[in-house]
C-alpha cells in the first residue's frame, strides 16, 4: 500500500515510516527541508515537499496515496491554540481529497482529558463537550463526510531521547535545579515506547475498522512522583512537592497537565489488533536517558 505520512521526519514519524517500509508498504513522506528530504530518502521513502500550512501540498500528497497517516503537528506550546488551528485545517484539507474514495485517514489525537478524575479512559470514551484543551484533531477527522477515518490516541510517547511532555519537565528541572511533582504526586500518566507506537500505526493501517478509536497505551499510568524522582536521579538534583498554587511558577505552561490524572487503557485496542507492547517502560527510559 502507498501511504502518505505527514510529520514523517518527526519523533513518531520516522519510526513509523521505518515500520511501514519494513512491512512492505511504500511510503510517501512529507518533508519541509532538504535535511528532512535526505533523511527520508536514506530509509527508502519517497519524498513529498510541503508543510502543514501548505494545504495544496497536503491535498497533492493525499491524492497520490492509497491511505494517509497524519502525524504532523506544530509543537508550539506557547501558541498552542494556533497550532491546533493549523492541525484542524490540515485534517480538513486531507479529508477533502479522500472523501468518497474509501481511502483510510488515520488521525492522531491524545488520551489526555478524556476521562473524569478517578476513571481510566477507554477507547469507548468520546471527547467530552467540556474538553479542556483546544486540539480538535479527533473531532475534525470524525466529522469529515464520506471519509473512512480511524483515530490513534497517544499517551506520553518515549525512548531514551524524548519522553513526550516530560521532555519539557526535564528541561524545567534542569533550569530550576529541582525536579517537582504536584501535591503528593499520586496522579498518573499513561505512556508507551516509540517502537510500540510505530507498530500500532501499521496495525491500524492493515486491520482497522472504519470509525474506530485506538489507544497506543503500554502503561495505563505511571506515578508522577516516580517520574519526578527518576528525573531527579538523572540530573542529580533534589526532588520536591509543589502545591497546586505553586505549580504554574515551577512548570509554566506545563502546569495545566502536571497535576492531572492522565490514565488510559488499551485493552480493546490489543484485542482488536493483536497489539502487544514489548518496549521499555517510561521509568526505565528515563533512568537510561542522558538527561544531563
Amino acid at each position: 500500500m502507498r501511504v502518505f505520512v505527514t510529520g514523517a521526519t518527526g519523533f513518531v514519524g520516522m519510526p513509523t515510516v521505518k515500520e511501514l517500509i519494513a512491512a512492505g508498504h511504500q511510503v510517501l513522506g512529507m518533508a519541509r527541508s532538504d535535511e528532512g528530504e535526505e533523511s527520508l530518502a536514506a530509509i527508502g521513502a519517497d519524498v513529498h515537499r510541503g508543510s502543514l500550512e501548505d494545504l495544496d501540498s497536503l491535498r497533492a500528497g493525499a491524492a497520490a496515496a492509497d491511505a494517509v497517516i497524519h502525524l504532523g503537528f506544530v509543537h508550539d506550546w506557547e501558541n498552542f491554540a494556533l497550532s491546533c488551528e493549523i492541525d484542524r485545517r490540515a485534517i480538513e484539507a486531507l479529508g477533502s481529497v479522500l472523501a468518497g474514495s474509501d481511502k483510510l485517514l488515520i488521525a492522531t489525537a491524545g488520551t489526555a482529558g478524556l476521562a473524569a478524575p478517578g476513571r481510566i479512559a477507554t477507547e469507548d470514551d468520546d471527547v467530552p463537550p467540556d474538553f479542556p484543551f483546544p486540539r480538535v484533531s479527533e473531532q475534525t477527522a470524525r466529522s469529515l463526510k464520506g471519509v473512512r477515518a480511524a483515530i490513534v490516541r497517544l499517551p506520553q510517547v518515549h525512548n531514551t531521547m524524548r519522553q513526550g511532555l516530560l521532555t519539557y519537565a526535564v528541561a524545567m528541572a534542569r533550569e530550576k535545579g529541582v525536579s517537582a511533582y504536584v501535591e503528593e504526586g499520586r496522579n498518573r500518566w499513561a505512556a508507551a515506547h516509540i517502537s510500540d507506537v510505530a507498530r500500532l500505526y501499521r496495525l491500524v493501517l492493515e486491520k482497522n475498522e472504519a470509525g474506530a478509536k485506538y489507544h497506543a497505551v503500554a502503561e495505563e499510568g505511571v506515578l508522577m512522583r516516580d517520574i519526578a524522582e527518576a528525573i531527579g536521579r538523572g540530573l542529580n538534583v533534589p526532588v520536591k512537592s509543589v502545591s497546586a498554587e505553586e505549580a504554574p511558577a515551577h512548570f509554566g505552561w506545563l502546569a495545566r497537565f502536571a497535576g492531572r490524572d492522565l490514565v488510559a487503557s488499551s485493552e480493546k485496542t490489543r484485542k482488536a489488533l493483536g497489539w502487544n507492547p514489548t518496549g521499555p517502560g517510561l521509568i526505565a527510559d528515563l533512568e537510561r536517558a542522558d538527561v544531563s
